[in-house]
């Protein structure tokens, strides 16, 4: 067991501002976000903030009322918080690893529970898996992220991306699925055998197919199932 002195702890724990990107990893768990103006961020993500910081949810008027009644239906993992002002605020989803990326003018699609902040320039839109609803808990609702600027999604672990291409399509479990190119457009298809050996209702028996050029990107833990936080 490694002991520590308080200074030695406040050292190693301190704030650090390596760059002077509105958005900055913290630690592989925690994001900062340097605010001048507006950002958004997953509902309840707020661990602390400085300055003068106003949050509220998303409302109305942001988005539009289709876009509003989908987060509404969606549960916590798909609803979004306004940040507002002049100051610094840090976010966290339940110790899950914070992967940072810049869209240059890509579009993707991210797992509504994954999806922690985004620049105020970034488009967003709730998309609805109707095929699937009532059936599955996780990976219904998800966020498609598109223009330029920088995005924030979290992960249980490491995530792993996966090539997709017509000749090799891709298979994953829809709680273990993170993020895909804005490109696809994935279906779903089950597995009764799978299922059966399994002993599951759910889960394996119930894939997301990804088919066409583009990736997949997924964790090594379903999003349902992880009980401790994410490294």
């Amino acid at each position: 067991m490694s002991i520590r002195t308080i200074d030695d702890f406040l050292a190693g724990s301190g704030q650090r501002d390596a760059t002077q990107e509105p958005f900055e990893l913290e630690n592989p768990h925690l994001l900062e976000v340097r605010l001048r103006g507006v950002a958004w961020a997953k509902a309840g993500s707020m661990v602390a903030y400085t300055g003068g910081v106003k949050f509220r949810r998303e409302g109305v008027l942001e988005q539009g009322l289709g876009n509003l009644l989908k987060k509404t239906v969606s549960g916590e993992g798909a609803q979004l918080m306004k940040m507002e002002g002049q100051g610094r605020v840090w976010l966290a989803d339940g110790g899950k690893k914070v992967n940072l990326l810049r869209l240059q003018g890509e579009s993707l699609f991210v797992n509504g529970n994954d999806v922690l902040a985004f620049e105020d320039g970034i488009e967003n839109r709730i998309t609805l898996m109707r095929k699937v609803a009532g059936m599955l808990a996780g990976g219904l609702f998800n966020i498609r992220l598109s223009g330029h600027g920088l995005i924030a999604i979290g992960s249980h672990y490491e995530p792993l991306t996966l090539k997709v291409s017509p000749r090799r399509p891709v298979y994953t479990d829809p709680n273990a699925t993170v993020a895909w190119s804005g490109g696809l457009a994935p279906d779903f298809v089950t597995d009764i055998t799978l299922g059966s050996l399994i002993g599951r209702t759910s889960g394996e028996s119930l894939q997301m197919k990804f088919e066409g050029e583009g990736w997949v990107v997924v964790q090594p833990c379903e999003e349902g199932g992880a009980t401790r936080a994410g490294r």
